[in-house]
């Protein structure tokens, strides 16, 4: 069977910080037939209809009312990743068009990436390192200190599969957990790890000494942890994120880590992404920033591959769609 036989699949091209990667190029081919925005753009009319799912990887390509309306026989748009904040679900909907992503592929390396961005920053990893390698550095002072882990007590701010799995670990730190969430977890599953559920986001930031967030950005979410949030956490505390940047009010956290009205931030999102150079996060010693690599693991970006794989499979073959994203 050649390419023009196999299902046609757009993706956003094969270079480039945006382009598929090039390690899943050869596995996808036994399955689609890839064809490319530009492929798409140059000539719409006759590729259009060929092209039956979207393969959306590093959020692109962008799905918009008119590539929805260049392809009549869009059956559905596969996402890698849990987030779905740069997507229209209602709009596809609209067109008939089915949407997947791959939740289970991306918990656990984002849970660890949560654990090692709380690590880094309560023991100032990163500050230690510039010390430790510094042409300056004459000694090493004893009573350079960071913040202890153990017995502390842990905010999980969105308990779904990535903050579970965070408890999970802070569990084996001995952390006290408390967690916030739009739904209480059930007993067996709190008992479990340890968690104690706070119905009011309040509670929570006043009693941790971390806060982490782990939770998808919505409309009620955005900017959820402003200037009043911060001055209920203690001056100590260390807020990380591991969701998306506009959960915070990064004007507000600013002033908060600049002032001590919390101890640092680790954050592996911002907005936007990158940070312009000359934003103030940048030049501040009590902040541990990483370039949104939750989930950037070879092991998990080719079970994402797997997880879209199966999802397009099952969409054109009328069966059940593994990870299919329905509207609320």
């Amino acid at each position: 069977m050649g390419d023009q036989d196999l299902p046609g699949v757009l993706v956003s091209g094969f270079e480039g910080p945006s382009g598929i990667c090039k390690d899943h190029v050869r596995e996808l081919q036994k399955y689609f037939n890839l064809i490319t925005v530009q492929d798409l753009l140059e000539n719409k009319t006759q590729v259009g209809p060929k092209i039956q799912a979207v393969y959306i990887w590093n959020r692109k390509p962008a799905i918009d009312q008119e590539l929805l309306q260049s392809l009549p026989a869009l059956k559905i748009v596969a996402n890698a990743g849990a987030g779905l904040d740069h997507l229209d679900l209602k709009l596809i909907a609209s067109f008939g068009v089915k949407v997947a992503n791959t939740p289970q592929a991306v918990s656990s390396p984002t849970a660890d990436m949560g654990m090692a961005l709380l690590l880094a920053a309560a023991r100032r990893v990163v500050e230690g390192h510039q010390l430790a390698t510094s042409p300056d550095t004459k000694n090493f002072s004893t009573n350079w200190l960071g913040q202890e882990v153990t017995g502390s007590t842990l905010g999980i701010i969105g308990m779904g599969s990535i903050g579970y799995k965070v408890a999970q670990r802070a569990r084996a730190f001995e952390m006290n957990i408390l967690y916030h969430n739009r739904k209480r977890r059930k007993s067996e599953e709190e008992e479990a790890v340890g968690a104690t559920y706070c119905e009011r986001l309040d509670d929570l930031l006043q009693r941790s000494d971390f806060v982490m967030l782990a939770m998808s950005l919505t409309p009620q979410t955005q900017r959820l942890i402003g200037r009043r949030e911060l001055r209920l956490m203690k001056p100590t505390a260390i807020l990380v994120n591991i969701g998306r940047g506009l959960l915070v009010d990064q004007d507000a956290l600013v002033e908060a880590l600049q002032t001590g009205v919390i101890g640092a931030a680790a954050l592996d999102v911002s907005y936007p992404e990158p940070l312009p150079r000359d934003h103030p996060l940048l030049k501040l010693k009590n902040v541990t920033l990483t370039p949104h690599i939750g989930s950037a693991t070879h092991q998990a970006r080719w079970q994402m591959m797997e997880n879209l794989i199966g999802s397009i499979l099952a969409s054109l073959n009328g069966l059940p769609i593994p990870n299919e994203v329905l509207l609320k």
